[in-house]
C-alpha cells in the first residue's frame, strides 16, 4: 500500500473526483454512488436502461467517454494488467484518459509506475494532486493519447502531443523490435470512430512511427465486442472477415483479457445513457478488454516498414471484392504466370479473398516482392497516400 493513503473501497472510490455533485441514482452499489456524486463529469446509468436505444440528441459532438468508476472492476482489470508479468519491479504503464483515477490508484496500490496522459483539466488537476502527494511513482501529462503526433505543422498545443516529447518525459528509450516490451498502454477507445482510432494505431506499428519508433509498445484496450469479434474473424466469414482483421491478426498477438458489459462503465452523458454502439451482424453487449503485442517476427521475409504502404494498399484492394477469386485479382494487376504464382504458393486456382489466411497475403506480397512479375508503380503514390487519410 502506498504510504499515507486509505485503501480503495467504498468509502474511497472517487476520492480524486471533485466534489458537490448530488447523487444521481439510488440503489446502486457504495462504490458507484460515490463516484457519481463526487465527479459532475460522470453520469452512471441505471442497470435496467443497459440495452435503451441511443437517442437523436446523445449524437452530437461531444465524445463518449467511459470511466471505471468503481473498484471492484479496477481490481479486476489490474489482475488482467498483471496477468503474465514476470517477478519483479512491475513495468512502466501508460494510462491514457483515466478521468477520475480509480484504475490509477488500484494500480499504484499494486506497485505499477504510471504515466496517467489526461485531456479533460478537471481531472486532471485532480490527478496532478495526487502526483504531488507520491515520490515518484506517478507522472501526470496533459493530452490526448489519440492526438498523438497529428499532421499539422508547427507547435504542437495540448491535448495534442508530440510521442517524442511524450517518450523523453516518461523517460523510455528507444529499443530494438525484437527486444521486450518497452512500455505497456491502457485505455478506452471512445466509440466515436472507434474504426479509425483502431486503423491508425495499426498503420503506425506497421511503418514503426509515433509511439512504434519505440520498441513493441503493448496495447491493453477496451474495444467493442463488435469491433473484436472483426479483428478476430476467421476466413470464410465474408461480412466481418476484413482487411483490418488481416492485417491485425498479422501485426499483433491478440488476446482477450476480459468482457465487461457496458453497464459497468461511467460515462459523461449529461442523461447518464449509455450510447451503445449498434450491431446488426455481431454481438455488441460488452466492453472487451484485449490486449495488443506487436509481433515479434512481423518484418521478416520481404516485408518491411519502408514497403508496408504498399502490403496496406494491396489487402485493402483485395477486400474490395471479398468474394472475387484471387486469380481474377492478380490479372487485375496486369500479372502475367499468376497461375505458376499460385501453383508454388499452394494456393488453389478458385479460392477467394475472404478464404485467404492472413498468412497467406504476407506469403503473396513476398513472393511478387521478389518476382519479375512485380512492380510497386501498379499502385499509385496518390492511393497510398489516401491510406493515411482515409483511416486515420
Amino acid at each position: 500500500m502506498l504510504a499515507g493513503r486509505a485503501p480503495l473501497g467504498a468509502a474511497g472510490c472517487g476520492r480524486l473526483l471533485p466534489a458537490g455533485l448530488r447523487p444521481l441514482l439510488c440503489g446502486l452499489s457504495p462504490c458507484w454512488v460515490t463516484a457519481a456524486r463526487r465527479c459532475p463529469a460522470l453520469r452512471v446509468a441505471e442497470p435496467a436502461d443497459e440495452k435503451r436505444p441511443v437517442r437523436k440528441e446523445q449524437r452530437s459532438s461531444l465524445v463518449v467517454r467511459r470511466f471505471i468508476a468503481c473498484p471492484q472492476l479496477a481490481r479486476t482489470v489490474r489482475r488482467c494488467l498483471q496477468r503474465g508479468a514476470g517477478p519483479g519491479p512491475q513495468p512502466l504503464l501508460l494510462e491514457f484518459a483515466p478521468g477520475p483515477g480509480i484504475l490509477t490508484r488500484s494500480l499504484l496500490d499494486a506497485g505499477f509506475r504510471v504515466v496517467a496522459l489526461e485531456s479533460n483539466l478537471e481531472f486532471f488537476t485532480d490527478l496532478q494532486s495526487l502526483e504531488n502527494s507520491l515520490d515518484g511513482q506517478l507522472k501526470v501529462i496533459h493530452g490526448d493519447f489519440f492526438r498523438l503526433d497529428p499532421l499539422a505543422k508547427g507547435a504542437l498545443k495540448p491535448p495534442a502531443v508530440s510521442s517524442d516529447k511524450l517518450f523523453e518525459t516518461m523517460g523510455v528509450a528507444p529499443v530494438p523490435w525484437r527486444a521486450d516490451v518497452p512500455l505497456k498502454v491502457f485505455g478506452i477507445v471512445p466509440q466515436q470512430l472507434e474504426r479509425n482510432r483502431l486503423w491508425r494505431l495499426l498503420f503506425a506499428m506497421y511503418e514503426c512511427s509515433s509511439i512504434y519508433r519505440y520498441g513493441r509498445v503493448e496495447l491493453n484496450l477496451f474495444i467493442s465486442e463488435k469491433e473484436y469479434t472483426v479483428l478476430t474473424a476467421k476466413p470464410g466469414k465474408s461480412k466481418i472477415y476484413q482487411a483490418l482483421t488481416v492485417l491485425a491478426q498479422l501485426g499483433y498477438e491478440i488476446q482477450l483479457l476480459h468482457k465487461e458489459p457496458w453497464a459497468s462503465f461511467a460515462t459523461n452523458l449529461k442523461n447518464g445513457g449509455l450510447a451503445i454502439p449498434k450491431a446488426v451482424l455481431v454481438p455488441n453487449d460488452h466492453l472487451c478488454l484485449v490486449r495488443l503485442t506487436p509481433q515479434e517476427n512481423l518484418f521478416t521475409g520481404g516485408l518491411k516498414p519502408s514497403n508496408v504502404s504498399t502490403f496496406i494498399f494491396m489487402v485493402k484492394q483485395s477486400f474490395a471484392k471479398p468474394k472475387s477469386r484471387l486469380i481474377d485479382r492478380l490479372n487485375s494487376w496486369s500479372l502475367d504466370n499468376s497461375d505458376r504464382l499460385l501453383k508454388a504458393l499452394e494456393i488453389p486456382k478458385n479460392a477467394a479473398m475472404c478464404n485467404l489466411y492472413p498468412e497467406d497475403y504476407k506469403r503473396l506480397f513476398e513472393a511478387l516482392q521478389n518476382s519479375d512479375m512485380f512492380a510497386e508503380t501498379l499502385f499509385h503514390d496518390e492511393v497510398l497516400t489516401s491510406i493515411r487519410t482515409m483511416n486515420l
